[in-house]
């Protein structure tokens, strides 16, 4: 069984694209708990700005978003080759296993700890190990939920825009059908994980939002627009892994057709 698993090259490619996926999503979510200055980061000087009279604004970021455009890479990609149902199931998969990882974070947090280990860091500026190891992996309900049910709802998004380009297009732009679904799906996890997180959760106004979310979507936007070469860079190695009758049968598919 496993044997032939191996041998089959379109469900090997499958597995690893569904093990990356799932991986890189926990670790956005991990990693999402601290903000970074993309200004900083590029070696640019910080300039704050105003959108919808909201001041203040410069583009301070999540980590979560360094890794969040490769998912929606990963999308398109599972998307063109395997179809909307396998999207589905690794974005099920995803956050399944994000959910899991979660109530295990808290479950940990909730263990009464050692009392060499409170003190164990404090060389390092850390006085209380619990503390930090609470704040770190004890990210709030509200953006957690908020940031799940934005990925499944963009991840739909992506999946139902992506195959509208395409049923129009063929096989002809994939640069529009692929860049396209993730700038339309990127704007709307951009505002659901807000709106959830910080609009119920923190009862931030709706300028506060709006304007966040902004800043939030130019970055997702430019990034979406910087990694459309890499869909063409992947397509073409995929061609070459599964041969030209193998792609031709698994696109066909894809979209239904047989």
């Amino acid at each position: 069984m496993i044997t032939n698993i191996l041998k089959d090259r379109p469900t090997k490619l499958f597995v690893i694209f569904s093990c990356f996926f799932v991986a890189n999503a926990l670790i956005a979510e991990c990693i999402g708990g601290k903000i970074f200055s993309l200004e900083k980061l590029l070696g640019l000087p910080v300039h704050t700005f105003t959108i919808f009279g909201q001041s203040g604004l410069s583009f301070n970021l999540t980590c979560g978003v360094l890794l969040w455009p490769l998912e929606f890479i990963m999308t398109d990609i599972v998307n063109e080759y395997y179809g909307p149902k396998a999207v589905r199931r690794i974005s099920y998969t995803a956050v399944a296993l994000i959910s899991y990882a979660f109530l295990m974070f808290y479950f940990s947090i909730g263990v009464p700890p050692a009392n060499f280990w409170l003190g164990m860091n404090a060389d390092k500026g850390i006085p209380n190990s619990q503390t930090a190891f609470s704040v770190i992996f004890g990210q709030g309900m509200w953006i957690i939920f908020g940031s799940l049910t934005a990925f499944l709802v963009s991840q739909i998004v992506d999946v139902t825009v992506f195959h509208r380009i395409k049923r129009r297009t063929g096989e002809k732009m994939v640069w529009l059908r692929a860049t396209g679904s993730t700038v339309v799906s990127q704007l709307v996890d951009s505002f659901i994980v807000l709106f959830i997180a910080f609009k119920l959760g923190s009862n931030w106004t709706w300028q506060q939002v709006l304007a966040v979310c902004v800043v939030n979507y130019i970055y997702k936007f430019t990034m979406a627009l910087l990694l459309t070469p890499v869909i063409y860079l992947v397509e073409k190695r995929i061609e070459v892994y599964f041969g030209k009758e193998t792609t031709a049968k698994m696109k066909a598919s894809a979209m239904g057709i047989e």
